[in-house]
Parts: structure tokens; sequence; C-alpha cells
């Protein structure tokens, strides 16, 4: 048997694929500058964290058109497409929202189902996949929001950041509930979540 050449997995990359990394290192370098904003109390971070959101998007947006004008896909190119998704436009956006102030019990409650709802969303449509497209290259609609949709909400915390509306000052204040705390405004998440995971067809472009 050949053995196989080193780094034969990257070898094997289509040049869409490395678009789709990009999605995941905008994702990972929002989740750092968030970590900064943590340790430094410099809310500028906050921004960084959210502006490497769409950059995010651009990329995803980069690696379908790229893979579809080269006329080259495969399953390994879907699963990294759906594990950078899940990075950028779920954890990161969450993240975010912890950043500017969304810390109580019940805030994280609802940020762990975004998330849950963004990971169910796109397990869905890489298992529908195949019968969304009817045969074509390209699926005809989604079921649920997209997962990229979270970028709303995404810029409300970039506004809420440049205004220094964050912790407690956040749009919305705070409730405490049983002693423990909750934003209102991180009930969007909740939506969010919701709606990707619910069975409203959205036409694709």
């Amino acid at each position: 048997m050949d053995r196989p050449k080193p780094f034969s997995m990257i070898r094997e990359f289509h040049l869409a694929d490395w678009f789709t990394l990009g999605n995941a290192c905008a994702g990972m370098g929002a989740l750092f500058a968030v970590m900064s904003f943590l340790q430094s109390g410099d809310a500028r971070h906050l921004q960084y964290a959210c502006a490497l959101v769409p950059l995010a998007l651009v990329f995803d947006v980069l690696d379908g058109r790229i893979a579809r004008w080269r006329q080259k896909s495969s399953a390994l190119g879907r699963e990294l497409d759906s594990l950078a998704d899940i990075i950028s436009f779920g954890v990161a956006p969450a993240a975010i929202a912890y950043g500017c102030g969304m810390q109580g019990l019940f805030d994280r409650i609802v940020l762990v189902f975004f998330v849950a709802c963004g990971v169910s969303r796109l397990a869905r449509f890489n298992v529908t996949a195949e019968k969304l497209s009817a045969g074509s290259d390209k699926v005809a609609y989604f079921e649920g929001t997209p997962i990229p949709t979270s970028m709303v909400l995404v810029a409300l915390l970039w506004v809420a950041a440049a205004q220094g509306a964050l912790g407690d000052q956040l749009w919305g204040g705070v409730w405490w509930i049983g002693g423990f705390r909750l934003h209102p405004l991180v009930l969007l998440f909740g939506l969010s979540g919701s709606l990707m995971v619910s069975r409203i067809r959205i036409p694709k472009l």
C-alpha cells in the first residue's frame, strides 16, 4: 500500500475550502477580541469582534461562489462550511453578547439555546441539502432562517458598544427573576434561535 503523502488532507483542499477556513479564522478572531475586552475593559475590542463577523460572512459568501465557479465541491467542503459557520455566526455572537453584559444565569441559558439551535439548523441542512437541491448543485430554499442572520444581532451589539450601553446599561435594562439576572435584550437571541429551527421556507438567492 502507498503511504499517504505528508499533509495529504490539506493537499486535497479545493480553493473554496481555504475561504471557508478564512470564515472560521475570522470567527476565532472575534472570540479572541471578546476575551481581550474582558481582560482590558476597552470597548474597542468589542467593536473589533463585531467587525470580524461581517468579514466572516464575506468569506462564507465567496467560498460558495468559488465552488460553483470552479464546479468543485465535496462533502468535506460542506462539513467545513457548517463548522466554520457555527464558530462565526453561532458561538462568536453569543460570546459578544456575553461580553456586552448578558452574563446572568437566564442570559446564559438563552445564549446556550441560541447556539444549540444554530448547531441543529446546520445539521438539518447538511442531511437535507440533497433533497432541497432537487438534483441541481444549489438548494432552492432554506428551512428556517440561515445562521448568518445572527449578524443583525451583532450589528445591534456594535451600536450598543459604540454608545457605551454595556452591562446593566444595556438597552432594556436588567430584570431580577428568582435572584438571577435577565437582560431583556438577550431574548432577541432566543427569537433568532427559534427561527433557525423553524420550518419556514426562505428562498435562496
